[in-house]
């Protein structure tokens, strides 16, 4: 029993000692989440900057969805610069759906259908050149 005893005590020995002054690995994640939320100071123009080069940069369809989830959670309007790089990026993933569902992302984010209107009547060209239509005009044919 003594040897058990004494053993045990010999391998808690040689354990190295933690080093107390790195930071445990949850307090570095803490401290980089906390510093990588600093967008709440960005100008409405970095923002569309930001947005219309990740845009123009999608390769494929996961990516795509996760930058529209992002642009989207903001409390703004995407410009139609940002709706136009996100159709484009949809074409280049060849995803109509989602293309169609930016639509009703911007339908959500306006404040009356008078807005709606006017970012449909100002992306008429790139809809045109796309092909791509808007669940009301999808469900009224």
């Amino acid at each position: 029993m003594r040897t058990r005893m004494l053993a045990s005590v010999l391998r808690t020995r040689t354990l190295a000692p933690r080093n107390t002054h790195t930071p445990s690995l949850l307090t570095q994640r803490v401290f980089a989440r906390q510093s990588s939320s600093d967008h709440g100071s960005e100008t409405f123009e970095s923002f569309t900057t930001r947005y219309v080069s990740f845009f123009q940069s999608v390769e494929d369809l996961f990516e795509l969805q996760r930058g529209l989830n992002n642009c989207f959670a903001h409390d703004l309007v995407p410009a139609p610069a940002v709706i136009e790089a996100a159709l484009r990026a949809a074409r280049r993933v060849n995803d109509y759906s989602t293309a169609v569902r930016i639509f009703d992302g911007v339908r959500e984010k306006v404040e009356n259908k008078t807005q709606y209107q006017a970012y449909l009547d100002e992306l008429k060209p790139i809809r045109d050149e796309l092909g791509v239509e808007t669940k009301e005009e999808i469900y009224s044919l």
